[in-house]
């Protein structure tokens, strides 16, 4: 799966779980979902500025064994996640309907 086609279905799994499961959105509540080791999946925007803001969630979920992708930007992560306004990063907590997606997510990171 390339890059693209993996963004593709991490938004499609952010729409899903937004209706059907539980999402966290920005920086702080996601956090908080990693350290708790409730999360998922989570995904940050490579374009978050400063990006000091986002930095320390790959290695804080490599550490917990979460799954972590990144998308191009922040806008369409905000959408994704039934925003108007962008968001740096969305913890996926509830699968719900998103369980199937996410398991292939989940294999096209680890390839």
């Amino acid at each position: 799966m390339d890059e693209k086609e993996l963004q593709e279905k991490v938004y499609e799994a952010i729409e899903l779980a937004k209706r059907s499961g539980k999402i966290k959105k920005g920086t702080n509540e996601v956090t908080k979902a990693v350290e708790k080791g409730i999360a998922k999946l989570v995904v940050a925007a490579k374009d978050v500025n400063p990006p000091e803001v986002v930095m320390h969630l790959q290695p804080l979920c490599k550490e917990k064994g979460i799954l972590f992708a990144t998308v191009a930007k922040k806008d369409e992560l905000g959408t994704a996640a039934g925003l108007v306004v962008g968001t740096s990063c969305v913890a996926i907590i509830v699968e719900g309907d998103a369980k199937n997606l996410l398991a292939k997510i989940e294999g096209s990171l680890k390839a």
